[in-house]
């Protein structure tokens, strides 16, 4: 008679070595990335005794690299804004730590308050804003790393015209 009950495993199941996924040093999904991003941000000893906030430009400071990726922490006094933009070849992870942050896109307008998080593809086009009247900070993973941010001229905007398309294609970075 063969059944479930007849199955029995002598010793420590954990024990055998070939059964064990090995823990990864460096994240390399999108779920370990975001991980990744939530254990910085509860970490805040490894990150706000860095923030420094300036009036004329946005500041950043390149927090942390490895294998093929970077972490960056940004901050954002109120009026403050990215422009609209994409990441080239490089997707990411990125969360507000402190304040609120804007991000506008050609699907609508979202307020991101502290926690969000917001993952992005290569070619993602958006705009950062801090339309609210306290600095915030933000952490943003990129992999690989990020080599180019190239700028679109166009506002994003969910009522976007459909020529506005058309010439946002145009002015998209080439495919990597």
């Amino acid at each position: 008679m063969n059944s479930d009950s007849d199955l029995q495993i002598a010793g420590d199941i954990l024990e055998v070595p070939h059964l064990l996924q090995a823990p990864r040093e460096h994240p390399a999904t999108v779920a370990e990335f975001a991980g990744l991003v939530r254990s910085l941000a509860a970490d805040r000893s490894a990150w706000e005794h860095l923030v420094r906030y300036d009036a004329t430009t946005r500041w950043y400071h390149r927090l942390r690299t490895g294998p093929g990726y970077e972490v960056w922490l940004l901050s954002w006094v109120p009026g403050q804004g990215s422009g609209r933009h994409d990441h080239g070849a490089s997707c990411g992870v990125w969360t507000v730590l402190e304040g609120t942050l804007t991000e506008h896109t050609e699907r609508g307008t979202h307020a991101l308050e502290a926690g969000t998080q917001r993952v992005f593809a290569p070619g993602y086009v958006h705009e950062v804003v801090n339309d609210a009247l306290e600095p915030a900070v933000s952490l943003h993973v990129y992999y690989p790393g990020l080599t180019e941010m190239p700028m679109h001229s166009l506002q994003c905007s969910a009522a976007a015209a459909p020529e506005d398309a058309t010439a946002d294609a145009s002015d998209a970075a080439p495919a990597r």
